[in-house]
């Protein structure tokens, strides 16, 4: 099983504890599909403003 079907099915049964039932398994895939995305842009913009920020002067 892929990391992303893993992080798929733990959302499924956390949402599932909260008493959301009406997402099919594709839509799971896909909010995680999202979600990595979302990591991936933030990391790249914070390691943007850590290379920006060691060549500012001081």
């Amino acid at each position: 099983m892929s990391v992303k079907a893993m992080m798929a099915t733990i959302l499924q049964g956390q949402m599932t504890l909260r008493g959301v039932n009406s997402l099919s398994p594709s839509d799971y895939e896909q909010i995680v599909e999202l979600l990595i995305e979302r990591l991936r842009e933030l990391e790249l913009s914070l390691a943007a403003r850590e290379l920006t920020d060691k060549h500012e002067p001081q």
